[in-house]
């Protein structure tokens, strides 16, 4: 598989090829590293926070600057992603999950984080690996007006639907 605009994709273990889309990234900051995944074959590329913010506990919120800006192709997108390891060990986490970034945003990219812990302040340090971009293939829908959908199996079945 031709990864798009770039050499071909790597390979994996078992031979399914990676697809590799360009992202060409305007650093900020410039002691800050560009995003990067821990581990071969991961989604989501760590984000750094480019300054120092505490979040008060129950509820504190901060916007979280990166130092980066993107210009992510048209037809793909970039969804920022918590931290599973800032949310287990001190209930800190995204708001507004996934937050979308759209091909055409060119600004610099911030993570509003939370801090859900009820008795414990949490202090975000410049550097940090804060939250995760995944980017991913989107399409956009052309929106028909019909005067009735067809049946499904699911139906009307909403919040709760399906149990426990």
């Amino acid at each position: 598989m031709e990864a798009e605009g770039g050499p071909p994709a790597s390979g994996s273990p078992g031979g399914t090829a990676v697809e590799v889309v360009q992202v060409p990234v305007r650093r900020l900051d410039p002691d800050l590293p560009l995003p990067s995944y821990a581990k071969l074959h991961d989604a989501g590329a760590d984000l750094m926070a480019r300054v120092d913010v505490l979040l008060s506990p129950g509820g504190g919120r901060g916007l979280v600057p990166t130092g980066i800006a993107v210009a992510i192709p048209p037809g793909w997108a970039g969804f920022v992603q918590p931290r599973s390891g800032l949310a287990l060990r001190h209930g800190v986490t995204c708001l507004n999950t996934p937050g979308l970034i759209d091909a055409g945003y060119r600004d610099e990219l911030a993570v509003l984080l939370v801090n859900t812990d009820p008795a414990t302040p949490y202090h975000v340090a410049r550097g940090d690996r804060i939250a995760q971009l995944v980017v991913q293939r989107v399409a956009q829908a052309s929106f028909i007006p019909v005067p009735s959908l067809d049946k499904s199996l699911r139906g009307t079945a909403g919040f709760g639907s399906t149990g426990r």
